[in-house]
C-alpha cells in the first residue's frame, strides 16, 4: 500500500452536518474541538491507499465477473458496470492510531470528545477515497475515459460479505488492513470498494439513486 500526504482537508459543513448541526450553528464548545483536531489531523492519521484496475468480464443480471477472476454479486454494480470497461478495486485506510485515541476518549468517560474526533476520522476516510478517485480519474482521462462515484460492500444491495471477494480482488495489496470473520476492516477507519472506468459521459453521469424507491438509505446520494 502507498502511503499518502496527512494534510487532509475536510469539509466542515459536512463535518457538522455528520454532528446533527446541519442548520444550526454548533455549541462554542464543538467549535473549539472540532479546531483543536483539524489543526492535528496530520499527527492523527497515517493515511495509505492501494487500488488495481481489473478489465471487466461479464455482466449478466446482478452478477459481474472481473478479471481474476472475482464475482460481484448485486444488481447496482451489475448497472453500473455493465456502462465500464474497466474496474478499480481499491482500499483506503487511516491506520489505527485516530480509533485508538477515540477508544481512550470514551473509557475515560469523554464522549463528546471521543464522538467528535471519530466523526473527524469518518469524514477524512470519504476525502482519502475522493483522492484515490482523483488519481484513477487523471489516469483514465489520458485514454479519453472517465470513472464512475464509488460504492461498496454495504451500500445499496451490495452485501457487506462481498468484502471478501474485493480483498480476493486486490490481489494481496492490502496488507496494512484486515478483515474480520464478520466482513468488518481492521483497523475501523478503512474503506473499500470499486470505481467504474468508461466513457466519460456513460459512468459519470450514473446515478442508481435516480433508479431506487427507498427514500430512506442512509447511503442515498
Amino acid at each position: 500500500m502507498l502511503a499518502i500526504g496527512s494534510r487532509i482537508e475536510i469539509d466542515r459543513q459536512q463535518l457538522l452536518r455528520s454532528l446533527g448541526y446541519g442548520n444550526s450553528t454548533p455549541p462554542a464548545r464543538i467549535t473549539v474541538l472540532i479546531d483543536d483536531y483539524l489543526e492535528n489531523i496530520p499527527e492523527l492519521i497515517e493515511p495509505s491507499f492501494s487500488y488495481v484496475i481489473k478489465d471487466l468480464v461479464l455482466v449478466y443480471g446482478s452478477s459481474t465477473v472481473i478479471e481474476g477472476p472475482s464475482v460481484f454479486q448485486s444488481e447496482v454494480v451489475s448497472r453500473l458496470l455493465e456502462r465500464c470497461d474497466k474496474v478499480a478495486v481499491f482500499i483506503v485506510t487511516l491506520g489505527s492510531y485516530l480509533e485508538e485515541m477515540v477508544q481512550c476518549l470514551a473509557e475515560d468517560k469523554l464522549i463528546l470528545q471521543a464522538a467528535v474526533l471519530d466523526a473527524i476520522g469518518s469524514a477524512a476516510v470519504e476525502v482519502l477515497i475522493e483522492s484515490v478517485r482523483n488519481r484513477i480519474k487523471r489516469s483514465a482521462s489520458i485514454e479519453g475515459l472517465g470513472v464512475s462515484r464509488y460504492f461498496g460492500p454495504g451500500h445499496c444491495d451490495w452485501d457487506v460479505s462481498q468484502q471478501e471477494v474485493v480483498f480476493q480482488a486486490l490481489d494481496g495489496n492490502h496488507t496494512e488492513v484486515q478483515l474480520t470473520d464478520r466482513y468488518l476492516m481492521l483497523p475501523q477507519k478503512s474503506a473499500s470498494g470499486i470505481i467504474g472506468i468508461g466513457p466519460t459521459s456513460e459512468v459519470e453521469d450514473y446515478d442508481p439513486c435516480g433508479t431506487c424507491q427507498k427514500q430512506d438509505c442512509p447511503g442515498r446520494r
